[in-house]
Parts: structure tokens; C-alpha cells; sequence
């Protein structure tokens, strides 16, 4: 790919690790501190945010294109796997879950939501838990969304409906095993 040539172009849907699903919007030429910029116009809809990223940043950023399909279905495999529950400070874990979702990888992402997933018959989730739960299972169904040519709440639910039907098998060996 040539230096200047931009890799997304005005329509696409891409990922910003910090903050999900955007779409490139237009692109800009713009003369900041005496220099001229090449600038992507983000808009992200459900935070009704605009970002404008520099054509330049957009590797160191990691901003990247919508996942391969390949991608998508190791991240809905992850939802089906067994919770991973750490024994460390919920501080730490906290950090850790967040790290991956700042990261915009969408199998961590999809780790993240299975891990703090909980279903109806199982005790309640403190506020940051599921506070964390809500914001990766939101920006898995934006990607799982924008993949698939739906909207997001279609998305979210199919998200929920695999975590239903393959979380009571883990839930119902622990009790086993308590």
C-alpha cells in the first residue's frame, strides 16, 4: 500500500480500540501548526461522537477494519467456553477486563463477556461487574452488528441467547461441586 493512500474509505465500518464500532464519515485535509494533515472523520452513533483521527496514527493507534469472519466466529466459540473466574482483588480483575476491552480484539472482548456473563438463577452482580459486563457486550454486538447488517440490540440478544444456552451446564457443576 502506497504511504499516503488511506486504508478505509468514506462508509467504512472500523474499530477504535478505545471506543468501539465507528464509521468513516469523510476525510479531511487540514493545516494544524503549519502542517498539513490528513485526517479521517470517526462518527461514532451511540455515544453521538465524532473523532478525527490522522491517516498517519492509524497503525500505532490500532485502529483497524470490522473483523474477519474467521475472527467473529472464534469470539462467539469464546461465549460457549467455561467462565474463567480469577481468585484475584476484583481491582485487578476489573483493570484486566477493561485492558481487553480497550484493546478492540474481539475474542478478548467476547472473553470478557462470557467471563462476566450471569444468568437469572444465579446470585447478583455487584454494580461495577455488571457496569464492565454491559460495556463489552455492547461493543461485541456493535462489531457482531455492523458485521452483520443489523442493528445492535438484534445483535446483543443473539450474544445473550448463546451465553443462555451454554452458561447453566458451568453454573449447574459448581453447585455440584459446592
Amino acid at each position: 500500500m502506497a504511504a499516503n493512500e488511506p486504508a478505509f474509505d468514506v462508509g467504512d465500518y472500523v474499530v477504535y480500540p478505545k471506543h468501539g464500532v465507528g464509521r468513516v464519515t469523510e476525510l479531511q485535509s487540514e493545516e494544524i501548526a503549519g502542517m498539513q494533515l490528513d485526517l479521517y472523520v470517526l462518527r461514532f452513533e451511540k455515544e453521538r461522537m465524532t473523532l478525527r483521527v490522522p491517516v498517519n496514527k492509524v497503525e500505532s493507534i490500532g485502529m483497524r477494519k470490522l473483523s474477519s469472519d474467521k475472527t467473529l466466529k472464534e469470539a462467539m466459540d469464546t461465549l460457549k467456553g467455561k467462565p474463567k473466574v480469577k481468585r484475584t482483588m476484583w481491582s485487578r480483575r476489573a483493570q484486566e477486563y477493561e485492558a481487553k476491552i480497550n484493546s478492540g480484539d474481539l475474542v478478548s472482548i467476547a472473553e470478557v463477556t462470557r467471563d462476566l456473563y450471569r444468568p437469572d438463577d444465579q446470585p447478583e452482580q455487584s454494580y461495577s461487574e455488571r457496569q464492565i459486563f454491559e460495556a463489552a457486550s455492547s461493543r461485541l454486538a456493535r462489531e457482531l452488528a455492523a458485521m452483520e447488517k443489523t442493528d445492535e440490540l438484534s445483535a446483543l440478544q443473539k450474544i445473550l441467547s448463546v451465553l443462555k444456552e451454554h452458561a447453566p451446564q458451568y453454573y449447574e457443576n459448581a453447585e455440584d461441586a459446592a
